[in-house]
């Protein structure tokens, strides 16, 4: 049964960021299978304004729509008028609509305001916030740490969406299983990874390892990305060289990298495209004979996270090497599907590369495979999910 779905995502859109990517192949799934879809964001702040649909490479449908909400002033300001804002938006939706968000503060401010027969809630986790909100100095370059006022106040947002949300969608299974020995068991309750776009020809082409041997990585370079890792285990593979897609130019992380790499004699082996638009980072990795994911062991690395690079690498038909961590192994298997190593170890991950690299039929299978799985990984089956949770919720 189709539904109206109003997707409270409080960017400023198009955003360079992976969420960015999520959120609008998610809505534009849901509105290929039929629903009503309004997301609901801020205005991009690029001058001219880019066209969210061309800047993601994703098709218009006219049962998607885009709505701003203007905002101004501090930050405290902005954020309380997109709050506002999107409560407005969702005020004439009803009992057989859906509000959909994975915004904490909004979850919890629309339970608090909604009325008899108002729109089911479907809450979208994507970590436990107030570990999450701990972790960020250590995870993001001059990120400042959080309060114990703050703490106490995103831990009861936790608990209260937790208890009221009609529908609760985590991205793992790990996340899912902590929540329920945190806060107790609840109904209407999914687990709905993250996805990619199907390969275009949903053939799998076999590939031959290149000479010299390329490794791929894609995404932001936070520290908890894992790329400072990546660089060390470059130094230990002499000639073999690396691709690294990403990186915001008003951030600190790339010139970071790029002096890293540097330091560690791996300038002309290293390129570093800084960032490119989404529909154009699969090209970019055409190049690269296997891809890497090196994320260190931190508590959303281990069990609050499902990269998007992680289904792309899949969907392209690359073998891949990946840190052992809960939340990857949720996806992909050793041997299988992909190589994983040792969480933060760069030898190991050096080792990993000198496996696949060297081994040509056991790269080509773990590629075979590793396109296999990502047909069970697609937005359409996001969506489909996600669709299942909204009947679900609907029960209650």
């Amino acid at each position: 049964m189709s539904a109206r779905v109003f997707c409270i995502a409080d960017v400023r859109f198009p955003v360079e960021r992976a969420n960015g990517i999520q959120t609008i192949e998610t809505c534009a799934a849901l509105a290929r299978r039929g629903h009503a879809v309004r997301l609901v964001v801020r205005p991009d702040t690029t001058v001219p304004a880019r066209d969210p649909f061309e800047y993601y490479g994703v098709e218009r449908d006219p049962r998607l729509s885009i709505e701003r909400v203007r905002v101004a002033g501090p930050i405290p300001l902005r954020r309380m008028g997109f709050l506002l804002g999107a409560l407005a938006r969702v005020r004439e939706a009803g009992r057989d609509d859906v509000v959909l968000t994975r915004d904490l503060g909004f979850a919890s401010l629309y339970l608090r305001a909604r009325r008899s027969g108002s729109a089911r809630l479907v809450y979208e986790s994507h970590g436990f916030a107030p570990a999450v909100s701990r972790e960020r100095p250590a995870m993001l370059t001059g990120a400042a740490p959080s309060s114990s006022a703050k703490q106490a106040r995103l831990l009861g947002r936790e608990a209260r969406v937790w208890r009221q949300a009609d529908g609760y969608a985590t991205i793992t299974r790990g996340l899912a299983d902590e929540l329920v020995e945190r806060f107790g068991p609840r109904r209407a309750l999914a687990v709905v990874a993250d996805g990619a776009r199907a390969h275009a020809t949903g053939v799998f082409a076999a590939r031959a390892i290149g000479s010299p041997v390329v490794v791929g990585y894609s995404g932001h370079l936070y520290p908890w990305k894992g790329v400072d890792l990546l660089l060390d285990a470059l130094r230990e593979l002499p000639g073999i060289k690396g691709v690294i897609v990403g990186g915001h130019p008003g951030e600190a992380d790339l010139p970071r990298l790029r002096g890293r790499a540097d330091q560690l004699g791996l300038t002309s082996r290293v390129t570093f495209t800084g960032m490119v638009r989404p529909r154009e980072v699969a090209a970019h990795l055409q190049a690269a004979d296997v891809l890497v994911l090196p994320n260190p062991a931190t508590a959303t690395s281990e069990r609050y996270t499902s990269p998007l690079k992680l289904f792309e690498y899949l969907a392209m038909g690359r073998p891949i090497v990946a840190s052992d961590l809960p939340a990857f192994r949720e996806v992909v298997r050793h041997g299988e599907n992909a190589q994983l190593f040792e969480a933060g170890n760069a030898s190991a991950l050096a080792a990993a590369v000198r496996t696949v690299a060297g081994d040509p039929a056991r790269a080509e299978s773990m590629a075979r495979r590793a396109f296999e799985t990502a047909r069970d990984y697609s937005w359409d089956a996001r969506a489909e999910r996600l669709e299942r949770l909204f009947g679900e919720a609907a029960g209650g």
